[in-house]
């Protein structure tokens, strides 16, 4: 490289620090916090009393050449990761013309995945006693996680959004893809297609196919859903469907039940979740009530322990 092009690169470089040390941005802070009762009819422990916990930072600024830049960060003790109170954050670069462009450092989720909360709304995830990973019981999806781009297209048409997703893998360099798009342009309808894949393992080829579907009449809204997921090993393949009814009473007050049936390949027995859920919103506090009733946890028809009940009482307030 001649003098003349190292002198141009080093000019550039410097404005482009100093562009962006000169916008200015602006950064805000919202917390969220809830109290719980919980029993769980599997569990020793009785009548659980919990908390949790968690503040979001978020920043943007807009760039000489219109583009906006945006910064998301997530305090959260109880995380799970081990690693303190850092949890999700992320980075993104957006315009009208080009649409987003997200980095998640951690907590990113595919472009599939995104969609692939069930339509009675993750009923499972209480606590049942249903295992997760490649063999687990609990419902499966494609690669997402840490080092997590995705990609938001402009609006191609009205109501609808499109994206795709990359997530970089450590073992076999290969990289793990996946697209989604939600249509909204019906009132009262949503629609959702997304799949995507998850090649992080040598010689494991994993796809998921979620399909969604919901629409609100008047004071109901019904809801469908479905997750399938396509793993190398039949055994560990699994199709997950849901179905939900919800009824607003006022606009604090809202009833809803749901159901979601998980099929694993090689189990004797689906898992059936099944449970109804009220909740009440006033100013900030939003007070819920939750009963679930799950069978077969353990995927066999002749388990000793594979009936739970659940139900919980929370308190969360956004701030």
């Amino acid at each position: 490289m001649n003098n003349l092009k190292k002198i141009g690169l080093t000019a550039l470089a410097g404005s482009l620090v100093a562009t962006s040390v000169a916008v200015a941005g602006e950064m805000s802070v919202s917390g969220a916090a809830s109290m719980k009762l919980s029993n769980n009819s599997n569990s020793a422990a009785g009548k659980t009393v919990g908390m949790s916990n968690q503040l979001n930072f978020a920043g943007s600024g807009e760039l000489d050449n219109g583009m906006t830049v945006s910064l998301a960060f997530e305090l959260d003790q109880g995380d799970g990761s081990g690693t303190g109170p850092f949890d999700n954050h992320s980075v993104s670069v957006s315009s009208d013309s080009m649409g987003s462009l997200t980095v998640h450092g951690h907590g990113g989720s595919n472009a599939a995945s995104a969609l692939d909360t069930t339509a009675a709304g993750d009923l499972w995830d209480n606590s049942l006693g249903l295992t997760t990973g490649a063999a687990g019981l609990a419902p499966k999806g494609a690669a997402s996680g840490n080092n997590l781009v995705v990609y938001t297209l402009p609006e191609l048409a009205d109501g609808m959004s499109v994206s795709a997703s990359y997530a970089s893998d450590l073992e076999n360099n290969e990289g793990s893809t996946a697209f989604g798009l939600t249509y909204t342009g019906m009132e009262g309808l949503t629609v959702s297609l997304g799949q995507g894949n998850d090649n992080s393992t040598v010689g494991v080829d994993i796809e998921q196919t979620v399909m969604s579907a919901s629409y609100a009449f008047g004071s109901f809204t019904v809801g469908y859903s479905n997750n399938d997921y396509d793993h190398t090993t039949a055994a560990n393949d699994q199709e997950t469907t849901s179905y939900n009814v919800a009824y607003t009473l006022s606009d604090s007050l809202s009833l809803s039940y749901g159901m979601t049936d998980i099929d694993n390949s090689g189990d004797t027995a689906e898992v059936e979740v099944t449970g109804a859920t009220v909740s009440y919103t006033s100013g900030g506090m939003t007070v819920t009530g939750t009963s679930i009733s799950a069978d077969n946890v353990d995927g066999s028809s002749t388990g000793t322990d594979n009936d739970n009940t659940y139900w919980k009482l929370a308190a969360s307030f956004a701030f």
